[in-house]
């Protein structure tokens, strides 16, 4: 009679795929599987080894297996290291494993990948044996991993949000089938959720503890979601009076991607500078109607925004560059590729007031040259990154400039630029440790 004990391997793996080779879990081509991903479940397997995928009838009857001598906690140790389908694999093999494969400290994550697996059946069933010691609810799974699984539906999450209260990591980036019904009911199921990644979730608009998503709805009993990461890349269809939304239920954000969201406008980040005041990294790239204001509403994060990605805002100008480096002197990254806007003044004013600048990217910027990089290099002594790609008016004293003051520069960018055999090795002599990415042949 079949139970509902321990998942079979076919449950996140398709029912063709070869067992263990040498200890480890081997892999076929795409072409090798066929049929549909499936959910089946069995009862812990017997005391004694005769599952095929250990083989000990060749040893000695009084020999045993090398693995057998370990004890339970390092077992445990070793199981630690296995994704998801193949510690229901070990749970297959004897009774002892079974025991240790299902140790509440291996089940603080679970990790699925594939695309033609059945995820909404195989958290159902995963989740119903993490739940046969506290009826109801598993209390042990911290963090949920199903990017690129696009079979993943609503379903799924919901059963996630059923019983995993204590849910505080969710990526399930790539699956294009969960809507804000799935996220609302993570939201307000799981209320120590601080991670939350829905990049490329295209239906996604909104994210909120009312069913409506309306800002003119406050949140259930003034409560506010917990999330401090959000990634929302490529969630393409998000708009302003979806950002206001978010931003008035997740004000606690610090961590917050909004890469390639092309309908956001300055007003979406006006909202979310009136209730998200603790942003620490934040990205607009290739949101192109994002301006000179939007950086001014982006400016009033002053030293708590550490992080900033605007490339390809074909809108942002010096001025905006300038509201920037005015207010948030800490700043470490700033991503400005393609923002042609940008010239030698706007880089000039960055430099003095943010000195700490390690990382920047100006690629595509053909206004900056000579000029603006002596003033980088002049202050921003601890640059560690540094892009130029496609800078047509940088030349080899520009970079001479930046290698002699830049010490711990490791990676310099100068792809498409005409700067001489002579200047990148002079960068090479000043900077040991630093990688030149460039496409002059001349030079290796």
């Amino acid at each position: 009679m079949r139970t509902l004990s321990t998942p079979s391997p076919a449950l996140i793996c398709p029912p063709n795929l070869p067992g263990f080779q040498n200890g480890r879990g081997s892999s076929t081509s795409s072409s090798s599987i066929t049929g549909e991903t499936v959910a089946m479940v069995h009862s812990p397997p017997p005391t004694r080894l005769t599952h095929p995928l250990i083989r000990l009838a060749s040893r000695p009857q009084k020999e045993q297996a090398s693995i057998e001598r370990l004890p339970d906690h390092a077992m445990v140790q070793v199981f630690s290291f296995l994704p998801t389908n193949q510690l229901c694999r070990c749970a297959r093999v004897c009774r002892r494993w079974y025991n240790l494969a299902w140790d509440p400290r291996l089940w603080r994550t679970i990790r699925l990948t594939g695309e033609t697996i059945n995820v909404d059946r195989a958290l159902k069933v995963l989740t119903r044996r993490l739940c046969q010691d506290t009826p109801n609810v598993c209390l042990m799974l911290e963090t949920l991993s199903v990017s690129g699984c696009r079979r993943l539906t609503d379903r799924g999450l919901y059963t996630i949000a059923q019983c995993c209260p204590e849910l505080r990591r969710l990526e399930v980036s790539g699956c294009y089938n969960i809507s804000n019904e799935a996220v609302f009911d993570v939201v307000s199921l799981c209320p120590n959720l601080e991670h939350l990644d829905v990049s490329g979730c295209s239906k996604v608009t909104c994210i909120s503890l009312t069913r409506e998503a309306s800002i003119k709805l406050s949140p259930l009993h003034g409560k506010q979601i917990s999330i401090r990461y959000l990634d929302m890349t490529d969630c393409f269809v998000l708009e302003d009076e979806g950002l206001h939304t978010i931003a008035a239920h997740c004000t606690q954000l610090t961590h917050l991607y909004l890469r390639r969201c092309v309908r956001l406008t300055d007003e979406g980040l006006r909202y979310l500078m009136i209730y998200c005041t603790s942003i620490k990294e934040l990205s607009v790239s290739d949101c192109r109607f994002v301006s000179d204001f939007g950086l001014r509403e982006i400016a009033k994060l002053e030293s708590r925004l550490r992080y900033l990605s605007i490339a390809h805002c074909g809108r942002v100008t010096d001025v905006g560059i300038r509201y920037v480096a005015k207010y948030c002197g800490k700043l470490r990254y700033l991503n400005a590729r393609g923002c042609e806007g940008i010239t030698d003044h706007g880089l000039e004013y960055l430099a003095k007031n943010c000195a700490k600048l390690k990382s920047l990217d100006i690629g595509k910027c053909p206004l900056v040259s000579d000029t603006g990089l002596e003033c980088l290099a002049l202050n921003c002594f601890n640059l560690k990154r540094l892009s130029l790609k496609s800078c047509e008016s940088i030349t080899g004293q520009g970079l001479q400039i930046v290698a002699a003051n830049c010490f711990d520069l490791q990676m310099l960018n100068v792809q498409d630029c005409e700067v001489s055999v002579e200047a990148l090795r002079f960068v090479k002599r000043h900077c040991k440790r630093c990688v030149i990415e460039h496409t002059n042949p001349a030079f290796f």
